[in-house]
């Protein structure tokens, strides 16, 4: 643990936030993972407010982002935006967290749910969902089979990195990921896939080869019965629809 960094968020807590009833420090900078850019994550809580919002500053050279709710807020970003998305970012800052300056009751007890939502995972896919991210993901991959420049190969490839892996680890009801924490996860799940993973991708980055990509792609879609393309349908929602004035009742 960074005690300077510990210190800072002491600081920032009794210049900003001194109402505030629960304070937890987190990210990477935190688990000695941090670069000389990562930022200080801290989640604030006070016991009401109007709206959660959400606030990025410098303190001296130290990025801070900083999520304020109260303890209604926290539990609706929760259940209904973190645990859908199956990516739940804001329960790990909670559940990781540092409390600053010091253990509540409030605090262990925001511990406690963010720590039984994260043991429960994740919803699983329903079916339409799971077809529409295999369907995404064969586009990508058929993107990938033709012959394009390098730059065309690393922008779908990019795209392919994110959504791949975040099919496989829902389809299993695990935690995803987006961005640098995507190989975490993965490793979280079977570091041989992970290291299978990323050695492909780096593959494809670096010198434009496909197949290693294409063959993880292949073998993650398989148990679901594979690339889905031929037979594919997705009705959009019956209201999304633009009335003319004059046909409006």
């Amino acid at each position: 643990m960074e005690q300077h960094i510990v210190d800072a968020a002491n600081a920032i807590r009794s210049e900003r936030y001194p109402e505030a009833s629960a304070v937890f420090a987190a990210g990477s900078i935190l688990r000695g993972e941090g670069t000389s850019r990562s930022d200080l994550d801290l989640v604030v809580v006070y016991s009401k407010l109007t709206c959660a919002y959400r606030e990025s500053f410098m303190r001296e050279r130290l990025p801070v982002e900083v999520f304020v709710h109260d303890p209604e807020t926290l539990e609706f970003f929760f259940f209904e935006v973190d645990r859908p998305s199956g990516i739940p970012s804001l329960p790990n800052m909670v559940m990781e967290g540092i409390e600053i300056p010091a253990p509540n009751e409030l605090s262990r007890s925001l511990k406690q749910v963010a720590a039984s939502l994260i043991a429960a995972g994740p919803p699983g896919l329903d079916e339409e969902a799971e077809q529409r991210a295999r369907y995404a993901v064969t586009d990508l991959v058929d993107d990938l089979r033709d012959r394009r420049s390098h730059d065309e190969l690393v922008a779908t490839g990019a795209l392919l990195y994110e959504r791949l892996a975040d099919y496989h680890l829902r389809r299993l009801r695990l935690w995803s990921a987006r961005g640098k924490a995507i190989p975490r996860a993965l490793r979280r799940a079977d570091p041989v896939l992970c290291a299978r993973y990323c050695r492909s991708f780096d593959s494809l980055f670096r010198s434009g080869g496909v197949r290693e990509v294409i063959e993880l792609t292949e073998d993650l879609l398989a148990p679901a019965g594979g690339f889905l393309f031929d037979g594919f349908r997705s009705d959009a929602p019956a209201s999304w629809r633009k009335i003319a004035p004059d046909q409006a009742i």
